[in-house]
């Protein structure tokens, strides 16, 4: 077991992290972070944390660079107040997209942020989701990714399924969605999604499965402008759905992503809050799952030096 537990947050999802206190009945830390006219950055944490085992709960929310440094800052302030170990809770993580070199000249930058972390002090990480597993490689040290997917497929199990068929959005996902489809006992169905430039809207070119005369569940990993998700609904519309719901792990809602899906013909986009989403983003069709109680037993696990593959293990 580690020394006591102290769990603080940047400002980038503050619901998400004093949620994530109350299920681990701790208080959330103190912690002042001053931007100067300069938009240089000042943190200053209000308690002692000297011997402790700490955690930092930032996910890469608006502003996302902003965010970053906050994280790395205090990373390093806490480091340098004698903490026994340092935990980045990164629930949503930053640049996760970026994860190969797919054009000449580019940065691999989500292997950037994690050597970032590295350096300014952490000694682990704990997210969840990644766009592309293989991102843990890129860490020399522990990394805990957590999946919400069984989070996900319990709140459709309370829900009616009759006549459903999974879809995953493109041939990356597929594998993701198709536990899905076992764990609800439906049907997948994949669609050929297809991108040939940075425009954030892909061809939809042929589908493999049945969906006409179906219920579509759209499951996908993040909705950022929400072009690739329009693409897949009117390719939907086209082949003969009845009713289209969607699920995402992250909700980025970039641009006018908002727009696009209150407008859509989608009955329902269920999402978790790794992502703070405002009032202003809410809209009629959105449901939101908490995962504040599968971190806060992820912290309190690993703080007790207990096991949280049951947290991880599956989907």
């Amino acid at each position: 077991m580690m020394g006591k537990l102290k769990i603080f947050s940047g400002n980038a999802n503050i619901p998400l992290a004093k949620a994530i206190c109350k299920h681990a009945n701790i208080e959330l830390g103190g912690c002042e972070i001053v931007r100067f006219s300069n938009e240089n950055l000042k943190v200053k944490i209000c308690e002692t944390v000297r011997g402790h085992d700490v955690f930092i709960i930032q996910p890469s929310c608006v502003p996302v660079n902003e965010g970053i440094m906050e994280l790395l800052i205090m990373i390093d302030a806490i480091k340098h107040a004698s903490a026994a170990r340092i935990t980045a809770v990164v629930p949503y993580f930053p640049y996760v997209r970026s994860d190969k070199k797919d054009e000449p000249r580019i940065s691999i930058t989500a292997r950037l942020m994690a050597d970032l972390l590295e350096t300014a002090g952490a000694d682990r990480v704990m997210t969840m989701n990644l766009h592309s597993p293989q991102i843990q490689g890129f860490f020399r040290i522990p990394m805990d990714h957590l999946l919400s997917g069984r989070l996900l497929c319990d709140y459709f199990k309370k829900c009616s399924t009759e006549n459903c068929v999974v879809v995953a959005p493109d041939a990356g996902s597929a594998k993701r969605a198709g536990t899905y489809a076992i764990s609800l006992g439906l049907p997948l169905a994949i669609l050929d999604k297809r991108r040939s430039d940075d425009s954030e809207n892909p061809e939809i070119c042929n589908v493999i499965g049945d969906v006409k005369g179906k219920r579509a569940i759209i499951f996908d990993d993040e909705i950022a402008s929400g072009g690739s998700i329009i693409e897949v609904i009117r390719a939907l519309e086209h082949l003969g759905v009845t009713e289209i719901q969607a699920c995402c792990v992250h909700a980025v809602l970039s641009g006018n992503a908002v727009e696009k899906l209150k407008n859509s013909s989608l009955s329902k986009l269920v999402t978790t809050d790794t992502i703070y989403i405002p009032e202003e983003k809410k809209f009629p069709q959105l449901e939101i799952i908490s995962v504040a109680e599968m971190f806060a037993k992820a912290i309190k696990f690993t703080n007790q030096a207990q096991s949280i593959s049951g947290l991880y293990d599956g989907y």
